[in-house]
C-alpha cells in the first residue's frame, strides 16, 4: 500500500519553509519514522537531512566525473610532478 504524507522542506538560501507533498511506500514511511524517533527528531527534519546528505554525494559524484574527465581529456605527462618528489612526506620514515 502507498501512502502519501506532506513534508516541510527548508530552501538552503532563505530560510523558507515550503510544504510538499511526496508519495512514498508504507514500509518506507515507518522506518523514517523509527529512525526519526531513535534520532530525536521530526519525519521532516530527518527527510530534510536525508535530501541534503543525498545532494552532497550528487556533488561529489559530479566532482568526481569532472576530475576523471579533465585527467581523460589531458592525461599526466611522464615526469610532470617530478620536481616535488622532494618535498613528499611518507608516514613510515
Amino acid at each position: 500500500m502507498w501512502i502519501i504524507i506532506a513534508m516541510v522542506i527548508t530552501i538552503e538560501k532563505g530560510g523558507i519553509m515550503k510544504t510538499v507533498q511526496m508519495t512514498l511506500d508504507e514500509d518506507l514511511v515507518k522506518a523514517v519514522d523509527r529512525a526519526a524517533k531513535r534520532l530525536g527528531t521530526t519525519r521532516s527534519g530527518f527527510a530534510r537531512e536525508a535530501l541534503r546528505s543525498a545532494l552532497r554525494k550528487v556533488h561529489v559524484t559530479e566532482l568526481e566525473r569532472k576530475h576523471r574527465e579533465g585527467y581523460r581529456r589531458k592525461p599526466v605527462e611522464p615526469g610532470e610532478f617530478s620536481d616535488w618528489e622532494s618535498e613528499q612526506a611518507w608516514a613510515d620514515e
